[in-house]
């Protein structure tokens, strides 16, 4: 299917804020804009620190918060259009989210394969029970995982990065055409990262589905990212191919952020690090 399969135009979100002398606002997100193609699936990095506005943005594309200005368009439709069950769940099915922490995505209380079941039954119409555990031992074993290796368990009794893989899978049941991934590697720990992000490129690769990667890490956003964008403050202050903005940034925001982690050399060599990883390398080394 040829045309924009997301459209941000020109999105904008202000929050009010209190004080002593009267009511004023500021922009989370302010003045964004970006295309994602239907027929070129590509992996999208929307970098920036905290505040940066990047998880507020993604809230917006999710539909789970309304913008203040601009449209957001899914497949040629304005989001904040897509009402009624029907067309609701269509919408779900399409776009998928995966949190930062797995272990908030799950009710510890409830077995993990609770949600995979209701994913497999909402979203893919898996009616008899052989059709729900089909599908969802299907979308495990696209993550290295199998329906035998998480029934019936806890979220406490899966390791950080198995239950992470657990998310990713749930995402996959409906076979979306977009994934947006809040900062999906930082609450891994940093030797299970590398495969976090490889599963990513993989499932790009393998299932052709574009990937909305929000990050703060300039390091995996490198090794993964077709195209990124890097945010301050709310707005976009540079964007472009990945390699060519994280290699050669023009932005004196970008610039710092690429001097306060490892350079993408050290991404080639497979050191993926966030910038706290890298100051105690530094400071070893010294």
């Amino acid at each position: 299917m040829s045309g924009p399969l997301l459209e941000v135009e020109r999105v904008t979100k202000s929050f009010a804020i209190g004080g002593l002398f009267g009511r004023g606002h500021f922009n989370a997100v302010d003045d964004i804009s970006f295309t994602l193609q239907a027929d070129r699936p590509e992996i999208l990095a929307i970098i920036g620190e905290s505040g940066s506005g990047k998880t507020t943005l993604a809230r917006m594309i999710l539909n789970t918060l309304q913008p203040t200005g601009g449209a957001i368009r899914f497949r040629g439709e304005a989001i904040d259009d897509v009402r009624g069950r029907r067309r609701r769940l269509d919408f779900i099915r399409q776009i998928q989210p995966i949190l930062q922490n797995p272990y908030e995505a799950f009710n510890p209380l409830k077995r993990v394969d609770r949600y995979l079941y209701a994913s497999a039954v909402r979203l893919a119409g898996a009616r008899s029970q052989s059709a729900r555990d089909e599908a969802v031992d299907a979308a495990l074993q696209k993550v290295g995982l199998s329906l035998a290796e998480v029934k019936g368990r806890f979220p406490h009794e899966l390791s950080g990065g198995q239950l992470q893989r657990t998310a990713i899978a749930r995402a996959l049941i409906s076979s979306p055409a977009l994934i947006v991934a809040d900062e999906p590697v930082s609450m891994v720990d940093a030797s299970l990262r590398m495969s976090i992000v490889n599963l990513f490129k993989r499932l790009h690769d393998e299932l052709k589905v574009s990937i909305l990667y929000i990050t703060h890490d300039l390091a995996t956003a490198y090794y993964i990212s077709d195209r990124v964008i890097i945010m301050q403050k709310g707005k976009i202050v540079e964007t472009g191919p990945a390699r060519e903005v994280l290699t050669h940034p023009q932005h004196p925001y970008s610039i710092l952020l690429k001097e306060s982690v490892l350079s993408p050399d050290d991404v080639g060599r497979g050191r993926l690090t966030t910038a706290a990883d890298d100051g105690a390398t530094r400071q070893g080394a010294d």
